[in-house]
C-alpha cells in the first residue's frame, strides 16, 4: 500500500545540512530505515536535491549497489539514457543471469548498437530491467537515487516504473525526488514500489529562511531585510539564497520603500515569459508590482484602461494567478513580481508609483507612492509622509510606520523642523516597536555619527539600548556617553537613569541597585514633568520592591497607578498594568490576573507592539499553567516562542515558560532542551535574573522526567542566584516545593526540611498561601520518608484542599498523585490513583497523567517511600530514607534500572546510594545486601 505524506515545516530551524526540513528528512530517513522507498515532491529550489543527496549519502553505505541517475531537460528527448545511467556500469555483472533474449533487447537500449525500442521489444526489456534488479539484488541491498524524474526520458520511465512495481519482497529501494507545482505526483507515485512514502517539501518559515542565509555566510542581514527576503523568495531556499547574493554583492542596500535587488538568475527563470506579452500589458504589469494590494480597479483608476484583457494574457502565460473573484491582480510567484519591477528603468518605476499616488484609496498607500515617484527633498512630500506614519502609528502598523516616517526623513530638507534627525529617530522608536530591533539600532547609530543635539543623542543611546534586549552588557559602554550627553538636564538624565535600573538588575545581578536608579528615574522625569518615564520607573521600582519581598511595594504599587495614566505606558510590557498583574499573579488572585493581562494583550496587539504582545502572550499562558490549565497554557507559550524567535525579542523569557509549559502538557524531552537553551542564552548574555529563571525551569523538567539528582544540582544554584540577586518572594520562581521533593527523593531529608523552613518563614511574612500548601505538600514527603505516615496523610489532605480553593489545579492533582502514593501496601492497586489521575486528565497534563497510569499499576505503586521486608528492617538500621528504601529493593532481587523506575530517581543516584550503603553496612557488593536479608530470614 502506497503511503503519502504532507509534512509542515517545524517552527524551530537549525544550521544543519538540511536547513528547514529537519523533520520531514526524519520522517523520509525511518522510512528507508524500514526498507520503503520515498518520493520527495516540490516546486523548484524547495530542496529536494540537497535532502535528496543527504539520504542518498546516508544510506550508501548500507546497500551493496548503489544506482544513480540525475535527468536534465535538454536530454529528455534522448531514449534509454536514464536507464543507460542507471545500469550501463553493472550490467555487465548480472548478464550472464538473464535469458538471451532480454539480454539482446537491455544491451542494444543502453548502447544505441541496433534499433531497440519499445515498440520493437517492449516485453523483453522490461522484463530485463526487473530481472537485471533482482539478480542485483539477489547479491545485497539495492538503492536507486534518481533526481529530477520529470525530466527523465519517457523510455527509461515507463521501464523503471514497470519494475518498481513488481520488486515485491526483493530488497530494492528507490529514493527519488520530482519536481510538483501542487500535488500532481500521482503518475510518479504509480511508477514506484508500493511501499513508498511520498514526502513533500513546503517553504521555509521566516526564521527558516534567516538560518539558511547565516548558514551560507549572509550575516548580519537586518530582520526587516530578512522579512523582504522571506516574502519575495516565498519561503523557496534557492530564490532566499540568490536574493542573499545580490544583497550581499550590491554596493549599496536598497532604501525606504524599494524592493529587493533580484539578480540575474533569478530573472531569468520569470521574465522569459514577459516577452510574448504586449509593451501595453507589460506596463500594466509593472503598475500592479508597484502597488501593494492591486485589483482590476486599482489598475484602471491608474490609467490602465485595457487591464482586464492585458492581465488575462498574463494569468494565461502563468505569470499571474486566477482568482475567484476575479477582481484582485496576484502574481503566481512574489519573485515575478520582484523580478519585473527590478527590470524596469527608475524613470518607469516612477512612473508606476506616480499614478498609483493618486489611484490609491488608502492614504498611507498614496503618501508611499508619491514618495517613490519623487526625487530630492520635498517639505510637503515629507510632511505627507509623516501624517502617514502618525495613521500608520494609530491603526497599530508600526512597521509601516517606521517605513514611512524613514521616507519622510528622505524627503526633508536639512534645515526643516522637525528636523530629518528627528524623524529617523521616531521611525527607529516604531521600529523597536514593531520588534525589527536590528533596523532601530542601525538607524540611531547612522544618527549618532552626526547629531549633536543633545536630546537627538540621548534619543539615539536610548534605542540602542532598548535595541539590545536582555544583552545589556554588550552595550555597557553606552551608559557613560549617554549620561555625558544628557548633562544636567533632568528630562535626559530620567531617561538616561531608567535603563540603568535596568543594567543594575541583568548586567550587575543587584536588585538594590536598580530599585535605587529606578527611584532617582522617577524623581528626575517627574521634576521634569515627562510622566511617561515616571510611569516606566514607578513600575520598574515596583515589580523590583515585590520580588525584593520589600515592605514599600504595595505603595510604589498604588504610586504607578494613580492617574493622570500615558495610554501608551498603561499597557507596555514594562508599565504599570504588567505591574499590577505581576503583583495579582504573586498574590494568588488569578481571576483577576487572567482578566488584566488580557485586556492588555488585546490592547497591545490593536497597536501592534510587538515585544509587548511576546511578554503578554507569556504572562496569559503563566496564568493559565497556574491554573491547571495546561493544554491552554501550551498553545500560548508555544505563540509566544514563535513570534520571540521570528522578532528577536525575548527569545530566553519565552523558552524557559515554554519549558515549564512542555513539561506539565506537551514533551518532557522538548521541556529539557528548551529549559537548557534559555540557561544557555541567559549566561552567555550574564543575565543573572534570567538565568536564575531558566534554571528554575530546567530543574521543574528534570523532575517531572525523574532525574531527582540533577533537580537538586539546577535548584541547588537557583537558590544561589535569588539569594545573590536579593530575591526573597518565593511567589516569584515557585521551585522551593520541587527542590523540596527532589531532595526527599534522594535521600536528603534535613536540607529539604530546611529549605521547606526557611520559605515558610517568608511566605507567611508575605500571605503567599499556594505557596505555604505546596510547601506542606512536599513535608508530607518529608514526614513519609522518616515514617510518620499519618501525619504525612492528614498534610496533604490539607494542601490539596486548599490548593483546590485557591484554583491552583495542577499543584491540585500532585498533591492527590503524592497522596496516592502514600497509600500503605494493605491498600495497593490502580483505585487509589483514580482521583489523581481525574484531574490530570482535567488539567490535560499529559506528562503527569502518564506518570500516574505507570504507578498504578506498578508494586509498589511509584513515589511511594517503600518499605523494607520486614525481616530485615533492623539491618537497614543508621541508613538514610533513600538508603533504607534501594536496599530494600535490593533485597527483592530489582535491578539499579528497575530501582530507578520504582523510585522516580535516575540509575546514577541508585549507583550513588548504594555505594553509600555498602560503607555504612561494611559490606562490598549486593549480593551481600541479598545474604544480609537471607541471614535475618533464618534467625
Amino acid at each position: 500500500m502506497t503511503v503519502r505524506r504532507d509534512f509542515q515545516e517545524p517552527a524551530r530551524c537549525r544550521p544543519e545540512l538540511v536547513i528547514g526540513h529537519e523533520e520531514l528528512f526524519t520522517a523520509a530517513r525511518e522510512q528507508l530505515g524500514r526498507g520503503g522507498s520515498v518520493l520527495l515532491h516540490g516546486p523548484a529550489g524547495i530542496g529536494k536535491s540537497t535532502v535528496l543527496r543527504s539520504l542518498a549519502a546516508e544510506y550508501a553505505d548500507s546497500a551493496r549497489t548503489v544506482l544513480r541517475c540525475s535527468a536534465t531537460e535538454s536530454e529528455s528527448h534522448l531514449p534509454f539514457l536514464a536507464l543507460a545511467d542507471l545500469l550501463g556500469l553493472v550490467v555487465g555483472e548480472v548478464a550472464d543471469q538473464l535469458p538471451a533474449a532480454q539480454r539482446t533487447a537491455l544491451e542494444s537500449a543502453l548502447t544505441g548498437r541496433g534499433e531497440s525500442s519499445l515498440q520493437r521489444d517492449g516485453l523483453a526489456l522490461r522484463l530485463a530491467v526487473l530481472s537485471a534488479l533482482r539478480a542485483l539484488a539477489a547479491r545485497g541491498p539495492v538503492l536507486i537515487v534518481a533526481d529530477d524524474l520529470q525530466w527523465l526520458d519517457p523510455a527509461s520511465a515507463e521501464l523503471l516504473g514497470f519494475a518498481a512495481r513488481r520488486l515485491g519482497d526483493t530488497p530494492v529501494q528507490m529514493l527519488c525526488a520530482v519536481r510538483t507545482e501542487g500535488q500532481e505526483y500521482d503518475r510518479h507515485l504509480s511508477a514506484s514500489p508500493p511501499d513508498t512514502a511520498a514526502v513533500r517539501l513546503g517553504p521555509l518559515s521566516r526564521a527558516q529562511v534567516s538560518a539558511l542565509l547565516d548558514h551560507r555566510g549572509y550575516t548580519g542581514l537586518p530582520r526587516s531585510t530578512v522579512r523582504d527576503i522571506h516574502r519575495t523568495s516565498g519561503g523557496n531556499p534557492l530564490f532566499a539564497l540568490e536574493l542573499g547574493r545580490a544583497l550581499a554583492e550590491s554596493p549599496t542596500p536598497p532604501r525606504p520603500g524599494e524592493p529587493l535587488p533580484v539578480p540575474t538568475s533569478l530573472r531569468a527563470l520569470v521574465l522569459n515569459r514577459l516577452e510574448m506579452l504586449s509593451y501595453e500589458a507589460r506596463r500594466t504589469l509593472l503598475v500592479a508590482s508597484a502597488g501593494a494590494r492591486p485589483t482590476l480597479a486599482l489598475l484602471h483608476a491608474a490609467g490602465r484602461e485595457n487591464a482586464d484583457a492585458e492581465t488575462g494574457q498574463a494569468a494565461e502565460l502563468g505569470l499571474l494567478a486566477t482568482e475567484p473573484e476575479g477582481t484582485a491582480v496576484r502574481f503566481a510567484h512574489p519573485l515575478i513580481s520582484a523580478a519585473l519591477y527590478a527590470e524596469a528603468s527608475a524613470q518607469d518605476r516612477r512612473a508606476a508609483h506616480a499614478a498609483l499616488s493618486t489611484a490609491a484609496s488608502d492614504p498611507i498607500e498614496r503618501a508611499r507612492h508619491l514618495a517613490l515617484a519623487t526625487t530630492g527633498t520635498d517639505p510637503d512630500v515629507a510632511a505627507r509622509l509623516a501624517e502617514a506614519a502618525t495613521l500608520a502609528r494609530d491603526r497599530g502598523a508600526p512597521s509601516v510606520a517606521a517605513s514611512m516616517g524613514l521616507l519622510a526623513a528622505r524627503h526633508t530638507p536639512a534645515d526643516s523642523r522637525p528636523s530629518p534627525d528627528e524623524r529617523r529617530l521616531e521611525a527607529a522608536e516604531d521600529a523597536i516597536t514593531s520588534g525589527e530591533v536590528d533596523l532601530a539600532r542601525d538607524i540611531a547609530r547612522d544618527v549618532l555619527t552626526r547629531a549633536t543635539v543633545p536630546a537627538d543623542r540621548v534619543r539615539a543611546w536610548m534605542v540602542v539600548i532598548e535595541a539590545a534586549g536582555q544583552a545589556l552588557g554588550e552595550v555597557d559602554a553606552v551608559f557613560p556617553q549617554a549620561l555625558a550627553d544628557a548633562g544636567d538636564d533632568p528630562r535626559l538624565l530620567a531617561l538616561v537613569h531608567y535603563q540603568l535600573a535596568w543594567r543594575g538588575l541583568v548586567v550587575e545581578g543587584d536588585f538594590a541597585e536598580g530599585r535605587e536608579q529606578a527611584a532617582h528615574a522617577a524623581e528626575l522625569a517627574a521634576r521634569a514633568g515627562d510622566r511617561r518615564t515616571e510611569l516606566l520607573a514607578l513600575a520598574f521600582q515596583a515589580q523590583t520592591e515585590t520580588l525584593m519581598g520589600h515592605p514599600d511595594a504595595p505603595a510604589t504599587i498604588k504610586r504607578a497607578l494613580k492617574g493622570p495614566q500615558d495610554p501608551e505606558v498603561a499597557c507596555h510590557h514594562n508599565g504599570p498594568g504588567s505591574t499590577r498583574y505581576r503583583w495579582l499573579i504573586m498574590s494568588d488572585q488569578l481571576t483577576e490576573a487572567r482578566s488584566t493581562v488580557t485586556a492588555l494583550l488585546r490592547e497591545v496587539r490593536r497597536r501592534g507592539v510587538v515585544e509587548s504582545e511576546v511578554h503578554f502572550l507569556r504572562l496569559l499562558a503563566e496564568t493559565e499553567l497556574r491554573s491547571g490549565h495546561c493544554g491552554r497554557a501550551l498553545d500560548l507559550a508555544r505563540e509566544s516562542l514563535r513570534l520571540a524567535r521570528d522578532t528577536g525579542i525575548g527569545t530566553v523569557a519565552s523558552a524557559l515558560l515554554t519549558s515549564f509549559a512542555e513539561a506539565a502538557g506537551g514533551d518532557v524531552d522538548r521541556a529539557l532542551a528548551l529549559a537548557r537553551e534559555a540557561v544557555e542564552h541567559a549566561e552567555e548574555d550574564g543575565d543573572q535574573m534570567y538565568a536564575s529563571r531558566a534554571l528554575a525551569a530546567l530543574g521543574h523538567a528534570q523532575l517531572v522526567a525523574g532525574d531527582a539528582a540533577g533537580t537538586v544540582r539546577s535548584l541547588r544554584r537557583v537558590r544561589e542566584l535569588e539569594h545573590g540577586l536579593g530575591i526573597t518572594d518565593p511567589a516569584r520562581g515557585r521551585w522551593h516545593g520541587d527542590l523540596a521533593e527532589a531532595l526527599v527523593r534522594v535521600g536528603e531529608t534535613g536540607e529539604a526540611q530546611d529549605v521547606i523552613d526557611v520559605t515558610r518563614e517568608h511566605a507567611r511574612r508575605l500571605d503567599r498561601a499556594s505557596v505555604l500548601a505546596v510547601l506542606d505538600r512536599a513535608e508530607a514527603l518529608v514526614r513519609a520518608a522518616r515514617g510518620e505516615h499519618e501525619a504525612a496523610l492528614a498534610q496533604l489532605t490539607s494542601a490539596q484542599d486548599r490548593l483546590a480553593k485557591l484554583g491552583y489545579g495542577l499543584e491540585e492533582a500532585r498533591a492527590a498523585f503524592a497522596l496516592a502514593s502514600l497509600r500503605t501496601p494493605r491498600r495497593p492497586g490502580p483505585t487509589a490513583y483514580d482521583e489523581a489521575a481525574r484531574l490530570f486528565r482535567r488539567c490535560r497534563a499529559l506528562p503527569w497523567l502518564r506518570q500516574v497510569e505507570a504507578a498504578a499499576v506498578a508494586e509498589p505503586p511509584r513515589h511511594v517511600p517503600v518499605p523494607a521486608p520486614a525481616p530485615a528492617l533492623d539491618a537497614l538500621e543508621g541508613l538514610a530514607s533513600m538508603e533504607r528504601q534501594v536496599a530494600a529493593l535490593v533485597m527483592e532481587g530489582a535491578t539499579n534500572r528497575e530501582i530507578a523506575g520504582r523510585l522516580f530517581i535516575s540509575v546514577k543516584t541508585v549507583e550513588a546510594t548504594l555505594t553509600r550503603v555498602y560503607r555504612k553496612l561494611g559490606i562490598r557488593s549486593r549480593v551481600d545486601i541479598v545474604r544480609l536479608a537471607a541471614g535475618r530470614h533464618s534467625k
